[in-house]
């Protein structure tokens, strides 16, 4: 058991080489999705080896879930750069991505090779319903956080009949954007979205290496210079990267489409995985094809089983895109590739936005006029969770199409799971590997 951290003297500067180890063993233990990886980073940077105060670390927060992308994924690269500058944000990012991406090439190279034989299907049937009970889970998490007013209510309906009724989702996070800002600049008593991490994060203090005093780093300053130079640093980056890879292969070339779609996607994650989910379910299977809806299921089993941030389920979807189609002339290398590209274009824009926006943000504390448009945003992202809720449990209840009897045993597996992640508060993992064994026992006994 770690002893409580001695409060009167601020811990020794740290090292890069030690932040370096710290962000790799973070990206290795960061299960328990967004809320569990932002906890354990508090737990970690503020309370138990104090690198960061608690007001600084909050304030990093807030910008992180104002930003579309992996708002966990974002906080671990602020603190790195506020740490260690350009390189220690880098480093951060990477490295707690890294982990998750070599994991999941690996089982979805399992999944490949295994995911047909009868024991395979056995553990996926009992996953499913784990999974379509997580993403109620989420919607219900996230509206107990969000609607707090009968507009935002009101709003999460539209949503969900808007996606009904086939309205982009795009079209969706920037009608409700639009709509939050408006009634933003006309009301100013609007709840805010943002809970401390902790029950106890309001009475935490500690002095820290980055107190809420400590002398502003260099790289830390705002300038216009510097905001446009990692502005086009980062595009020039992107546009190398899809240009070479269009010019290589062609612009109608899987690889190409993949690096324009996820980069775009990754500009509408608002409200985190879940929100950008049906986005990417919709055109991964419907519009490109690059698996199946009941293979998106298997995927986002399996990504939630892994560490690092939920989003990494795109490299499942890559590397089945990448593999159906032998990209490169052989599955695996073209699964792998197409794995490591979908991420490159999923995760290039956190880097963007942290490196370039954080020293306007640590210039200014307080940015009452998003906070509007967020609520919007999140509230509308419930109504869309709840209809890729509804194609899972479609998926799931009905495997052989609305014509057929309903999987009663999946129903019920799907009951029990959301009792257990809502009611009973029972881990993730403990939920899925639970589920995985009864559908292996399920098919041991039938």
């Amino acid at each position: 058991m770690t002893k409580a951290p001695d409060t009167a003297l601020s811990p020794a500067p740290v090292s890069f080489v030690q932040a370096l180890k710290f962000w790799l063993w973070l990206g290795c233990v960061s299960f328990g999705g967004p809320a569990g990886q932002i906890a354990l980073m508090h737990e970690e940077l503020v309370v138990r080896r104090r690198w960061i105060s608690e007001k600084r670390y909050l304030h990093a927060l807030h910008y992180c879930m104002l930003l579309p992308g992996p708002e966990a994924q974002q906080l671990a690269t602020y603190t790195g750069w506020l740490m260690h500058g350009t390189r220690g944000g880098i480093a951060a990012g990477a490295l707690f991505v890294l982990p998750s991406l070599v994991l999941l090439i690996v089982l979805s190279w399992a999944y490949t090779v295994w995911g047909q034989h009868p024991w395979g299907q056995a553990l996926l049937w009992g996953l499913k319903p784990a999974v379509t009970a997580l993403v109620l889970q989420a919607a219900h998490r996230m509206a107990k956080r969000t609607l707090k007013d009968r507009w935002l209510w009101m709003l999460a309906a539209l949503s969900l009949l808007g996606t009904l009724w086939g309205v982009p989702f795009p079209v969706i996070i920037v009608g409700a954007a639009a709509m939050g800002f408006y009634r933003a600049r006309h009301r100013l008593d609007m709840p805010t979205l943002t809970p401390p991490p902790s029950a106890d994060t309001a009475s935490t203090h500690s002095a820290a290496w980055l107190d809420d005093h400590s002398e502003q780093g260099q790289h830390t300053h705002h300038s216009p210079k510097r905001l446009w130079r990692a502005l086009a640093v980062g595009l020039g980056l992107w546009a190398l990267s899809w240009g070479l890879i269009a010019w290589l292969f062609g612009m109608g070339h899987t690889l190409t489409q993949m690096g324009g779609f996820f980069t775009q996607s990754a500009l509408l994650t608002f409200g985190g995985a879940y929100a950008v989910l049906p986005f990417v379910t919709q055109a991964a299977v419907v519009q490109y094809g690059w698996l199946t809806a009941a293979q998106m299921m298997d995927g986002l089993a399996l990504g939630e089983t892994t560490p690092g941030p939920l989003i990494m389920v795109v490299a499942f979807v890559g590397f089945l895109g990448g593999h159906s189609q032998a990209l490169l002339g052989h599955p695996v290398l073209g699964g792998v590739v197409a794995a490591c590209v979908v991420t490159w274009f999923t995760f290039l824009p956190s880097f963007v936005f942290i490196l370039a926006g954080g020293p306007l943000v640590e210039s200014t504390r307080h940015m009452p006029s998003l906070t509007g448009p967020l609520q919007a945003i999140t509230a509308a992202v419930i109504g869309v969770i709840l209809h890729l809720a509804g194609v899972f449990a479609h998926h799931t209840w009905w495997p052989g199409g609305w014509q057929t009897w309903p999987d009663l045993s999946a129903m019920a597996l799907t009951v029990v799971a959301i009792w257990a992640l809502v009611w009973k508060g029972v881990g993730v993992v403990r939920v899925l590997s639970l589920c995985g064994v009864l559908g292996l026992l399920r098919h041991a006994l039938l």
